[in-house]
């Protein structure tokens, strides 16, 4: 076999495949078949000679006749690699002559504004469109008009793309897809007949594309997109039918676009129905015997209009409940029997729970960096086990909270082959667990305040956490070092250490001459003794000196005269937590609750300081959300001794009450220090919108919130006059460097000389 590269001349490519069929045929161009001496290759320019020897269908030595030559044609042309191939016989030998198709050399885009160009040369390669790839006019052809049917999916139905091929050197070419992308078409009218139950205006709505507004800069609601439209439709129908319109239909739709191709006008024309109140509703096939069990989950009742929605959910918590059996096929189909004339329907749930079947393996996908056992420890449904959905929701929550994933599912697939078993499959998808922490705020009188963090909270993909915190502030500067392993045993038993130096400088309107500094270590174990609860022990070493001659406050000076500059303490901790909520990062519901009582019995230092917290958020709605928080300090001094001042509570700022300066609220020494005190209140009402445009994204939201709260010292009266509170509008985002919260609030309960930070922000926060 022998590859040669002499000059001949080339017949066109219709002549090969005409000769191919000849060969087939038998016609005149058939030859005598004949035993091969030699194979030779002819044009080759970038092509191995292996790949077409590879692909023919004869060797040296074999009997060659026309049926072997056809296939050969057949082959080497399926390889994309050659424009023209033509076989050869002279006296017993082979010539195998061949025309490259040119190789490209680069593609490039011209005019491109609306996509990325990295992701198109990306996807281009799906169609055999990219660097190092033979060139095919017709595979070019239909990259073309796969990029204007994406144009079209962005409302761009103007756009232009001309493909141009320039040859260059070494058999290569250069594509450019040249784009004229146009304006962007505009819905400029929806239109809805057919309703008479319901206005026009209340069902448009319900829709996400619209007509256009202030906000169509960034929603784009006015471009058209058919999954939109069809998710509009949705929508409609959802609302008739939760409304008991059973019989609602969208009985056609229209989309029309002006000769110019700039405005798009929507006719959607419905059918509504009568509206049909439920009769009775009967429970039919297999319940297991728990038909009484499973009324209770029923929430749809005689006598209310029927709703769609109620009837989804009842038939959501009937398979669920079958899942704690151990069913996890079981099915669930809502029968109606509607009687027209007097506008009445009966519902029936007919029940097949199928087979009761046990989990024969749990696997975890799509983690890259964590390790497995981080996953797999937080299940409460075990291999080889009954199937339990309620077991398995627990630890799709319970891996959720973990916070290391941004998507958390658990797939059920059937094993094949059996007849009682099913597989797990948990489909994560990780996200950023390093956390920088930035925080600032601004003000009159502090201008610009900062304090940083950085911590990751899955070291490894171990699941432990490690933290390095500085705080930069002018009145606190902080050097913590944080590291927790929540497994310290098998059983879930947490250890943590943390080795911290603090130096506290209040605010001061006479100066800035003295300050707290307080070096420190504390060791902590979390005893879980439930799925929810865990209490916490711990115990510290403390010494808090208090620097300064001049302008120390009166408590201070006081504190310092009677116990030294210096005093030092051992702590001991004791705290529980309860965690009920669905999500540590974007809670939609559940309770977070935490009790902490810290006691100094040993050493200068003798007192009580205790701090109570509790979080509730209540899904309003798919999209809307409450979240509430109420915390409460308070401190006393044991054996006499008076409180210590440097263990005070401070108040304002972000996570007490917003729009005040940071810890600037309570008790001020008469030479203007905020000195905090030994009780304080926090109330927190936030209300988290949807960003127009997002759909149900909870990483980005908006929010209303509300404050209240005080600090009082040991002397003070706790009064409802006393109270501070503000109000104001803000945005929270779960950025990849943690959650970030930025707040714009204005005091709505204050007093004279309090001091007043309107725009705040802090990335680490949840309230």
């Amino acid at each position: 076999m022998r590859s040669s590269s002499r000059p001949r001349s080339f017949r066109p490519a219709v002549l090969s495949f005409a000769l191919a069929a000849a060969l087939q045929a038998g016609s005149a161009w058939a030859v005598e078949p004949f035993e091969l001496k030699d194979i030779r290759v002819e044009g080759l320019q970038r092509t191995d000679a292996g790949t077409v020897f590879a692909s023919l269908p004869f060797r040296i030595g074999d009997t060659y006749n026309d049926e072997k030559g056809a296939a050969a044609l057949r082959a080497l042309f399926a390889t994309g690699l050659f424009k023209d191939v033509r076989i050869e016989v002279e006296e017993g030998v082979v010539i195998i002559v061949v025309d490259e198709r040119p190789v490209i050399a680069g593609i490039d885009f011209r005019g491109l504004k609306e996509f990325d160009k990295d992701t198109l040369v990306k996807s281009l390669k799906d169609y055999g469109i990219g660097e190092g790839l033979p060139f095919d006019k017709a595979l070019a052809d239909r990259a073309e008009q796969e990029l204007k049917r994406q144009y079209l999916s962005r409302s761009l139905y103007g756009a232009e793309v001309v493909t141009t091929v320039t040859p260059i050197e070494r058999n290569r070419v250069n594509v450019t897809f040249t784009v004229d992308e146009g304006e962007s078409a505009r819905i400029s009218e929806i239109r809805i007949v057919g309703n008479k139950v319901f206005s026009e205006g209340t069902l448009k709505g319900l829709f996400e594309l619209n007509a256009g507004g202030w906000m169509s800069w960034y929603t784009k609601a006015d471009r058209y997109s058919r999954a939109k439209l069809n998710a509009d439709l949705e929508a409609l129908r959802a609302y008739y039918l939760n409304r008991g319109y059973l019989e609602f239909n969208v009985e056609s739709t229209q989309v029309a676009i002006s000769p110019d191709k700039q405005d798009i006008t929507i006719t959607i024309n419905v059918s509504e129905g009568q509206p049909y109140t439920v009769t009775a509703v009967k429970l039919e096939g297999d319940y297991l015997g728990k038909e009484e069990d499973f009324k209770t989950l029923v929430s749809i009742k005689p006598g209310e209009p029927y709703r769609a929605e109620a009837v989804a959910d009842t038939t959501k918590a009937f398979v669920e409940r079958f899942g704690t059996f151990g069913y996890a096929f079981a099915r669930i189909e809502p029968r109606t029997d509607i009687d027209r004339a007097t506008g009445q329907v009966a519902l029936t749930l007919f029940a097949e729970p199928q087979r009761r079947v046990y989990v024969r393996r749990i696997n975890v996908a799509g983690n890259t960096r964590t390790r497995d056992e981080v996953v797999r420890r937080e299940f409460r449904q075990f291999e080889s086990s009954w199937y339990d959905g309620r077991k398995i929701k627990l630890s799709r929550d319970r891996v959720d909270r973990l916070g290391y994933f941004s998507e958390v599912d658990v797939e059920t697939q059937e094993v094949p082959g059996t007849f009682d078993q099913v597989d797990l499959t948990v489909a994560i998808k990780e996200k950023p667990t390093g956390n920088l922490m930035v925080g600032a705020g601004f003000s009159s009188a502090d201008k610009l305040s900062l304090s940083a963090s950085i911590r990751q909270e899955n070291v490894f993909g171990s699941g432990n956490y490690l933290g390095l915190e500085i705080n930069t502030s002018r009145s606190q500067r902080t050097l913590v070092l944080s590291t927790v392993d929540p497994y310290f045993t098998i059983d879930g038993i947490s250890r943590s250490f943390d080795i911290y130096y603090r130096t506290i400088k209040p605010f001061n309107s006479q100066g800035e001459q003295y300050e707290l500094v307080t070096p420190g270590a504390s060791v902590r174990f979390g005893v879980p003794f439930s799925e929810y609860d865990t209490v916490f022990f711990g115990v510290g070493y403390e010494r808090t000196e208090i620097k300064g001659d001049t302008a120390v406050p009166q408590n201070y000076f006081n504190y310092r005269e009677t116990f030294g500059p210096i005093s030092s303490t051992i702590p001991l901790t004791i705290g529980w937590t309860r965690d009920g909520r669905d999500s540590a990062l974007v809670p939609t519901q559940g309770r977070y609750q935490r009790l902490n009582l810290e006691a100094g019995l040993i050493g200068d230092a003798r007192y009580l300081r205790a701090n109570a917290q509790l979080q509730q958020y209540v899904p309003l709605t798919p999209s809307f959300t409450l979240g509430l928080n109420a915390e409460l300090g308070w401190g006393k001094g044991l054996n006499g001794k008076p409180y210590p001042i440097f263990k005070n509570f401070y108040g304002g700022g972000l996570g007490t009450v917003r729009a005040f300066d940071q810890g600037s609220l309570g008790p001020v020494d008469v030479i203007g220090a905020y000195i905090g005190g030994n009780r304080r209140l926090n109330l927190q009402t936030q209300l988290y919108l949807p960003v127009p445009g997002t759909g149900n994204d909870r990483t980005l939201r908006w929010f209303a919130f509300m404050d209240a709260g005080n600090v009082w010292g040991e002397d003070e009266k706790i009064t409802a006059g006393s109270i501070r509170a503000s109000a104001g509008l803000g945005v929270s985002w779960i950025s990849p460097v943690g959650p970030l919260q930025l707040s714009y609030g204005t005091p709505i309960r204050k007093q004279p000389g309090d001091r007043i930070q309107r725009l705040q922000f802090q990335i680490g926060t949840a309230f």
